[in-house]
């Protein structure tokens, strides 16, 4: 019996087995033939009645729980420091805390704009007179040099201040102002100011006292947009800090509580007595004597910096953001030449301000074919409302769209001469209409476009595929979203900008595209440049035949308003129940797209890209271009819109007899005879190449 319990001890585990009366058995593992042992068996009831032997419980000692607590620190230590280093570089604080100020010039020298906050060169502490150092000591942090970034005592005394209804106080050091106004936002909470504290540790840790206090003197605010005391002593007394008095450091220093209210240009009371309360506090740390403090005069403001260039312009606001990034972390102000022709930009205000367009807005942008913008206009009035209509603005283009599916059509290989088929849809969920509601049974591509054949746009697009025409409208420059297998793209229902629309024109008149619009200068590219980035053209058959068409346009189709004495290319767009107006074209050196609609996108009364649009597109480049008037044309209805403009015939539109025949002298071109016969209107165009007979213009339907 002891060898079987020796034998079960040493195996340290047994299995019960209920034998078949029901009581339980045990067996040895180690036993391979399973030797059993009874409940009954007085050897096992001994065993089974011996406790078994407690656990040993393993103390920790002191030295276990020191290295254990010096590595949960040292690991919460590298955490503060990573999180420290992301969030709040000592780099940072080097910086300019608000954008430095940035002019802008037209491309002659003219001031246009002016922009940002007046900023200068940081300052020294070394080469500062000690009263300087010492007024903003004495008023801000007296202990400055004695704390470790924090003051229990600053913090002490102003929460008992605060508790007793005493003058509201922060208990911010210098080294917590440098944190919060450089790395952390203004807002009022104990979590931003727990950050505020371990940031200011984190600067003592690594920067000297002197590295503080310049850095705070050359970033803080004093009013008046103006930042840093080297600019503030520049703006209210015209000299620098190196060279400032006791009283004008003491008025400078006072200020920084509260700019606003103190700002000595628009509240020099305030500001008197602020620094007299700089002067009492320097009293009362030693810096000065009593005697000095009596001696102290008011000093005299010399306020020589005045800005009286408009901080924003639609061009200013457009071109900004990427002077920005030109400046860089900068203290000093900043000028720029823009690629704005000053001339050009008086020419498109006035002609827009004489345009006669009611409640209407209206965006011009007028660019060279290499995509220098030399003029903008965003909307009717920029003090009324900012917004860009020209660049911001997503609008659908109508058929100035048209250009992609035509131009599509040249890549495959077709011809200004091609037969497209004209008649109505019949068929299909989407059955789009010619506006002027002519149909025939085929038409020339060049008709088509000149006409602005709606039904002919949406079978070549049809034709040519969704997915080449929106690869054609990327490759010259639109980025906007287009829709892939609507039909109706073709008709310009996508939104676009009216800037990259009028690039993408560029992009023809110019023959390289893409073109981007720029609103400066671009540097002078080197042959690596010309070698790898290279951009596309077209073939010369190809852009000839584009030419062609857009020529067309104006001269016998819906952009006749747009006719100048020099030859001239452009495109009309009138968007569905006449939401969008525009006319997209060039001439000479210059690229100009017009649009005129509604801001809340409601439809516009009686004008389509053929009326006004045309007429301030050709409004300016006369006068951009410096050429004569043409004779007046008759103003034809835009087959794209459903609604008449409301224009008068001219004179040079000869009604002939009483049947409604008219004849059109084309500026020497030509002449064209409008008739009627038995019901069919005809055209009968008389030139240099003989006579042409040609379906005539149905009268537009009535209004809606």
């Amino acid at each position: 019996m002891i060898g079987k319990l020796l034998r079960g001890l040493k195996g340290n585990a047994h299995r019960p087995a209920p034998d078949r009366r029901g009581a339980n058995h045990y067996f040895s593992l180690q036993d391979p033939y399973g030797d059993r042992w009874d409940d009954d068996d007085p050897d096992y009831a001994d065993y089974r009645a011996a406790p078994a032997p407690a656990p040993a419980v393993r103390k920790h000692t002191r030295w276990w729980w020191f290295s254990r607590g010096v590595a949960a620190f040292l690991f919460l230590l590298m955490l503060t420091v990573a999180w420290l280093a992301i969030t709040a570089p000592l780099s940072k604080s080097l910086e300019p805390i608000a954008p430095p100020q940035i002019t802008l010039l037209s491309a002659d020298g003219t001031p246009i704009a002016r922009n940002g906050a007046i900023i200068a060169a940081p300052v020294d502490t070394e080469k500062l007179p000690e009263h300087v150092v010492e007024a903003f000591l004495a008023i801000e942090d007296r202990r400055f040099f004695s704390h470790w970034g924090v003051d229990p005592r600053g913090l002490a005394r102003a929460a008992l201040s605060n508790f007793t209804g005493g003058s509201t106080q922060g208990g911010s050091t210098i080294t917590q102002q440098l944190a919060k106004f450089t790395f952390l936002t203004p807002e009022r909470s104990l979590t931003r100011k727990a950050r505020e504290m371990l940031i200011a540790f984190w600067l003592e840790t690594w920067l000297t006292k002197e590295e503080i206090l310049e850095r705070y003197l050359s970033n803080t605010y004093f009013g008046d947009n103006v930042y840093g005391l080297r600019a503030a002593s520049l703006h209210y007394f015209y000299r620098q800090p190196e060279n400032l008095t006791l009283g004008q450091a003491a008025m400078l220093a006072g200020l920084v509580q509260a700019p606003s209210r103190f700002a000595p240009t628009r509240h020099y009371d305030r500001a008197e007595k602020r620094m007299k309360m700089v002067v009492n506090a320097m009293v009362d740390a030693d810096f000065i004597t009593e005697g000095e403090a009596r001696a102290i005069r008011k000093p005299r403001l010399d306020v020589r910096t005045r800005n009286d260039l408009p901080t924003g312009t639609y061009f200013a606001d457009w071109a900004l953001p990427e002077a920005r990034k030109m400046a860089g972390a900068s203290y000093s102000s900043q000028t720029y030449t823009t690629t704005l022709d000053a001339r050009l930009q008086g020419i498109a205000s006035r002609v827009v301000s004489r345009a006669g367009l009611g409640n209407a807005q209206v965006a011009l942008v007028a660019m060279r074919p290499n995509g220098d913008v030399v003029a903008m206009i965003g909307g009717k009035d920029y003090r009324k409302s900012p917004f860009n209509r020209a660049t911001q603005a997503k609008r659908q283009p109508g058929s100035t769209f048209k250009l992609f599916v035509w131009l599509t059509a040249l890549d495959a290989g077709m011809d200004p001469d091609d037969l497209i088929d004209n008649r109505a849809f019949d068929k299909g969920s989407y059955q789009p209409r010619n506006a002027s509601g002519r149909y025939s049974d085929t038409i020339t591509l060049k008709e088509a476009f000149a006409r602005s054949s709606n039904v002919a746009a949406v079978r070549l697009f049809n034709e040519l595929g969704d997915k080449a025409v929106i690869r054609t409208a990327r490759d010259f420059g639109i980025t906007s979203p287009l829709a892939e297998g609507d039909p109706s793209l073709a008709l310009g229902t996508s939104t676009v900008t009216l800037l990259e629309l009028t690039a993408a024109y560029a992009g023809v008149a110019a023959n390289e595209y893409p073109v981007i619009p720029r609103a400066f200068p671009a540097e002078e590219k080197g042959w690596f440049d010309w070698l790898w980035n290279s951009k596309s053209h077209l073939s010369s058959s190809q852009h000839r035949a584009m030419q062609e068409m857009l020529r067309s346009v104006i001269n016998s189709g819906t952009g006749r308003s747009a006719m100048l004495s020099i030859p001239n290319y452009g495109k009309t767009g009138t968007s569905q129940d006449n939401r969008d107006a525009l006319f997209i074209g060039y001439a000479g050196d210059l690229v100009v797209g017009v649009w005129i609609g509604n801001d809340d996108n409601t439809p516009l009364n009686g004008v389509s890209g053929g009326g006004l649009p045309a007429k301030i597109w050709a409004n300016f480049m006369r006068q951009a271009q410096n050429v004569p008037a043409g004779r007046p044309r008759q103003q034809e209805v835009d087959p794209e819109g459903p609604i008449q403009p409301l224009d008068v015939p001219d004179l040079g539109d000869i009604p002939i007899g009483n049947n409604g025949t008219r004849l059109n002298v084309d500026d020497g071109e030509g002449l064209t005879i409008t008739t009627d016969v038995q019901g069919v209107p005809i055209e009968i165009r008389l030139d240099d190449r003989g006579i042409k007979v040609e379906p005539g213009q149905a009268p537009p339907p009535p209004e809606n």
